[in-house]
């Protein structure tokens, strides 16, 4: 007997051996590969069988298996996002010759003592309308304000799935939120959660796969990649911040996480949760439409308002050479003075995005990318924040000497040393990437921040999501830019969910909290509606703004990046490759063009936009072209369906 099956590699289809073994469709076996032995799943008999070749014989049969919903998610995962469906088993079944050949066991779950939480009433409300649908398919939209208890209401409804002894799937868009959010799950539940990321060890992602593939692990929390786990018996999926951009993967495998998870519920069978405070457009979009249930909380906790918000211009207020308006220190001093912690945002890591030679007029500008180095204090270097080159920032001079550097635009770095020079006497930390490289080192800023020992924060976007601070009552935006940079549809929709957020963050224990946005645009019309809190009517002119341009979530979008070591190379590419795919109908295809981003990593970039009516799918059509292309080895293909950016 004949039996297919699929490799974790980079293939699109699965291979044929002989087949001495009972098994059937899911099953994990070990078959010859090349040299070696490999680890592969019995696939469905779909593919056509090679002819005159030597059929090797499956090996053995494991213990495991995966079951047909998972098999099926992973087909349609494969066509929608247009990538090899091999690399897509290797996101369900990872390394599964390390995962079953070491024979290591899933330790007892450690108890703690489980605090009491008592719902109030909107809460109880919230979870009431989530349990309508229990047992089949639904999107359901948990909204609330920052600091409602969004968490504790979907907790309560973790935890009632779980006791049927089904699994529930958590997924987060940081995995810096993971610490956070572990000390509120180990208050909640009496015990640690599993967690799923990028940076754990090898050893814990075996434990937790042979965990979760058994269902010893009834509650998994995981970034992005946590979606294609083979669960055994799936009951509910929550996917926090859904708004998040950080939900889409933007390399190898490119997919958005939280438009994965709703399709694995659906073919799961199981309800998912949407937990947002200002949904993304397109989930706002089928909240207007019917297609999502919503249900709303609108109290935080004990009742404490929403942050009042003061804008500081610019034009107006800024002292010369420094980066904070004097009425901003004033109002700070008051703050810190009544023993208040105090945050400054700007979303820029480093000291200075812009180095110039006042002499020569010489610019640091990466050599792999069409990018300026980023000035960074820490290391005294200037850096590139897409592909990490590096460099010294002296030089010599055009004209005479070393050339002398003027700094333009401030980081978190140089706003950090402004304010240690208004505040000699504040303790004074860094909240960024480039400081919190280790779990240690977020877990030691959290202690401080809570136990008080530190008044001032300086930080990225990071700090945004999802942190509790109870003593920050005050937030200054540095510099509340809504302009966006020309080349990203959701700026509008980014900035809303990002100021919402970051607002929320402070005030949570008190009724006299202020969020400042110093800006050289007072009267834009997207910051004065915000600070009304008004985001669904920013969101619902944003969707007029779509509809009229035929943008997403009304038209589907497929970007191809094709990039070259040669610029004119990647431009021809392009042209090809457009002339192949006017072959198919109902396609509007927009470009070539250079990327914004011309330069990245030494390649040249250019794209081309297919927009096309998002009831079709086109995306087997598209494949289909592109996998028959006969491409020049210099030339490197991207695929993006629905992009979040155009860079």
């Amino acid at each position: 007997m004949k039996a297919q099956v699929l490799l974790p590699k980079v293939f699109n289809f699965p291979f044929t051996y002989n087949s001495k073994i009972q098994s059937k469709i899911g099953n994990l076996v070990e078959v010859p590969f090349g040299s070696k032995n490999e680890i592969g799943v019995i696939w469905k008999n779909n593919y056509t069988e090679p002819q005159n070749i030597n059929i090797k014989d499956i090996g053995k049969k494991t213990e495991y298996f995966i079951d047909k919903k998972l098999i099926d998610f992973i087909e349609w995962f494969s066509s929608y996002n247009m990538v090899p469906i091999g690399l897509v088993l290797k996101m369900a079944i990872g390394n599964s010759n390390k995962f079953i050949r070491i024979k290591d066991h899933l330790n007892v779950v450690k108890k703690t003592e489980s605090k009491n939480f008592i719902l109030n009433n909107e809460q109880s409300l919230a979870l009431k309308y989530l349990e309508k649908v229990n047992n089949k398919f639904d999107v359901s939209v948990l909204q609330g304000t920052t600091g409602s208890g969004k968490t504790l209401v979907y907790f309560e409804r973790i935890k009632k799935i779980i006791e049927k002894n089904k699994q529930a799937l958590v997924l987060l868009p940081e995995i810096f939120l993971t610490n956070d959010f572990k000390s509120r799950f180990e208050d909640f539940f009496g015990y640690e959660p599993a967690i799923w990321h990028s940076k754990i060890t090898p050893k814990q992602k075996r434990l937790i796969w042979k965990g979760i593939i058994s269902n010893k692990i009834k509650i998994l929390v995981g970034a992005r990649s946590a979606l294609l786990l083979p669960f055994k018996k799936l009951g509910i999926i929550v996917v926090d911040e859904e708004h998040d951009v950080s939900y889409k993967q933007d390399e190898g495998v490119i997919y958005n996480a939280r438009d994965m998870a709703i399709s694995r519920a659906n073919f799961e069978g199981v309800p998912i949760h949407l937990v947002t405070s200002v949904p993304s457009i397109e989930t706002y979009n089928n909240i207007i439409n019917k297609r999502y249930r919503h249900i709303k909380i609108f109290k935080r906790f004990d009742n404490y308002p929403l942050p009042k918000a003061k804008i500081i211009n610019l034009n107006l207020n800024k002292i010369k050479n420094k980066f904070i308006a004097k009425e901003t220190i004033d109002t700070v001093k008051e703050y810190l003075d009544r023993g208040d912690q105090v945050l400054f945002f700007l979303n820029r890591r480093g000291f200075a995005p812009y180095l110039i030679c006042k002499k020569c007029g010489f610019k640091h500008t990466c050599s792999n990318c069409s990018l300026y180095l980023t000035f960074h204090k820490i290391k005294d270097r200037a850096i590139c924040h897409h592909c990490s080159f590096e460099k010294k920032i002296k030089k010599k001079c055009q004209k005479e000497g070393d050339c002398d550097f003027v700094m333009y635009g401030p980081g978190v770095e140089k706003i950090f040393e402004e304010i240690t020079e208004v505040f000699p006497n504040k303790k004074i930390n860094i909240f960024s990437s480039d400081y919190l490289k280790k779990k240690e080192d977020i877990k030691n800023l959290f202690k401080k921040i809570n136990d008080k020992k530190v008044d001032i924060l300086v930080g990225t976007q990071m700090i945004s999501k999802g942190f509790n601070f109870p003593k920050l009552n005050c937030i200054v935006v540095i510099d509340a830019d809504f302009t966006g940079r020309g080349y990203d549809l959701r700026t509008t929709e980014k900035n809303i969910q990002l100021y919402h957020q970051l607002s929320g963050r402070a005030g949570r224990f008190s009724s006299k909290s202020l969020i400042i946005y110093q800006t050289l645009t007072p009267y834009n019309s997207t910051l004065n509606e915000l600070i009304k809190n008004k985001s669904e009517e920013l969101l619902q002119n944003e969707l007029l703004l779509r509809e009229k341009n035929k943008l997403p979530p009304f038209k589907r979008l497929v970007a191809i990046i094709i990039s070259s070591k040669y610029r004119g190379l990647s431009l021809q590419g392009a042209k090809e490759i457009k002339i192949k795919l006017e072959q198919i109908n109902k396609l509007e295809i927009l470009g070539p063009v250079d990327s914004p981003l011309l330069k990245i990593k030494k390649n040249f970039r250019s794209r081309l936009l297919i927009k096309f009516d998002n009831q079709i799918f086109l995306q087997k059509k598209i494949t289909k072209i592109l996998n028959a292309l006969k491409i020049s080895p210099k030339i490197k293909l991207t695929v993006d369906v629905d992009p979040i950016n155009f860079a």
